[in-house]
């Protein structure tokens, strides 16, 4: 797959996000190899979160910011059925709030580089079909593989204090 990035203030020029993107992209791919698919192209968005906020509003009807917003364009079994040969297809578009990312990693005590490829995995998986919201199967599949792939790039599981709170 191929990543179309654009990175926005106030996303900061210190990091690499294009390379953290490839990476985390590489790494889902090793875990979900319908992303590994060289036809692909994906547009990836370092925003603000007045942006991601107005494009909820906008595309999602919810009128507020959030962290991540996966806007899809291929249906899961179109991405799965998507031969080799032929021009290229686009999967769909991302955007990630920095504002709310930034928050977020301070509240979790992760990097903010951490919490954005967790983000951009995230994403990804949403525009190749994947669904949390879906039911509780789908939301740990979903988990499991972005768990997977974050443990390539050595990232902790983003979702390891679950499991702390309950006892289990």
């Amino acid at each position: 797959m191929d990543l179309e990035i654009d990175i926005e203030a106030p996303w900061p020029a210190a990091t690499d996000w294009a390379d953290l993107a490839g990476r985390a992209l590489e790494a889902l791919a090793q875990v979900a190899p319908e992303l590994g698919q060289e036809r692909l192209i994906a547009s990836l968005l370092f925003t603000s979160d007045a942006e991601v906020h107005t494009l909820n509003r906008e595309w999602r009807g919810k009128d507020k910011p959030t962290n991540v917003l996966s806007f899809p364009m291929l249906e899961r079994d179109d991405l799965l059925d998507l031969s080799d040969q032929g021009p290229p297809e686009m999967l769909g578009d991302i955007a990630l709030a920095f504002e709310t990312c930034a928050r977020e990693a301070a509240e979790k005590g992760v990097s903010i580089e951490h919490h954005a490829a967790h983000l951009i995995v995230h994403g990804l998986l949403h525009l190749a079909g994947h669904d949390h919201e879906t039911g509780e199967v789908e939301a740990e599949a979903m988990e499991a593989l972005e768990t997977k792939a974050l443990a390539i790039c050595g990232i902790a599981d983003p979702y390891g204090d679950r499991n702390q709170a309950s006892g289990e």
